[in-house]
């Protein structure tokens, strides 16, 4: 019953905003049967020499490209997925005029799939690779195609533009994440631990009374949460919506 309460509370709030920003992370993925690229498993251990962690920072990039461009085309890329419940709601949502933008950690394009037009990927995208010579510009379909290391026509190495373990977010998706949690209503998180940082500290800057958290599991702010389901995103997001429909 606890539950019902809250989904009805949720979509009372939803119903009567025109200001919400949605903040996700992994488990908005992983019901598209994208994996936690931090799942371990023991085939993991046949097939790789060092954790996920260390593969996907910048100086194993460095020095181990060849290892790292095998991890990212088997662990990071999933071109056959699809947006699920979660991401089409959000993109109705925003089409209604009652998301304002959606902040993501996910770096495989689903909300962009789904329809929504204001995506800020805060760890970068899959969906585009440069030269770390000269700059030039590479579609994945063209990295996928190269074996090994793929580089480019001036000899330099095309990396993916994703935010790797030792490297900074950009400034300018920070600045713009910042402005939109600060200007919210109501600020929705889901399918997030909250424990990765910087991105985690976005949250702080939210001055509303609206702090939702959905997640399957607990995180440092469900104490903070003005109001918490716990459950699959999209999941409740579906009710909310038969509701707002009925």
């Amino acid at each position: 019953m606890e539950k019902i309460k809250e989904i009805n509370t949720l979509r009372t709030w939803i119903e009567n905003s025109d200001n919400i920003v949605f903040f996700g992370g992994a488990g908005v993925s992983t019901e598209s049967n994208i994996p936690d690229f931090r799942s371990v498993d023991g085939l993991y251990h046949q097939k790789y020499d060092y954790p996920p962690e260390r593969i996907l920072s910048h100086s194993f990039f460095l020095s181990h490209s060849e290892e790292f461009y095998r991890f990212y085309r088997d662990k990071m890329i999933y071109t056959d997925a699809e947006p699920n419940d979660a991401h089409k709601i959000l993109a109705k949502w925003e089409k209604e005029g009652k998301v304002k933008a959606v902040i993501t950690q996910n770096i495989d394009g689903l909300h962009q799939k789904a329809g929504s037009q204001k995506v800020l990927e805060l760890h970068g995208t899959v969906y585009k690779n440069y030269c770390m010579r000269c700059g030039k510009k590479y579609e994945l379909e063209w990295v996928l195609e190269q074996k090994g290391v793929p580089h480019c026509n001036c000899g330099g190495i095309i990396r993916p533009d994703v935010v790797l373990y030792e490297e900074g977010l950009e400034q300018k998706v920070i600045r713009e994440a910042v402005y939109f949690i600060e200007q919210a209503d109501i600020l929705i998180i889901g399918g997030t631990s909250l424990t990765v940082y910087p991105a985690a500290g976005l949250i702080e800057y939210y001055k509303g009374d609206k702090l939702v958290l959905i997640n399957k599991s607990v995180t440092p702010y469900d104490e903070e949460a003005d109001l918490r389901i716990e459950g699959s995103i999209g999941e409740v997001f579906r009710q909310i919506q038969i509701k707002m429909e009925g």
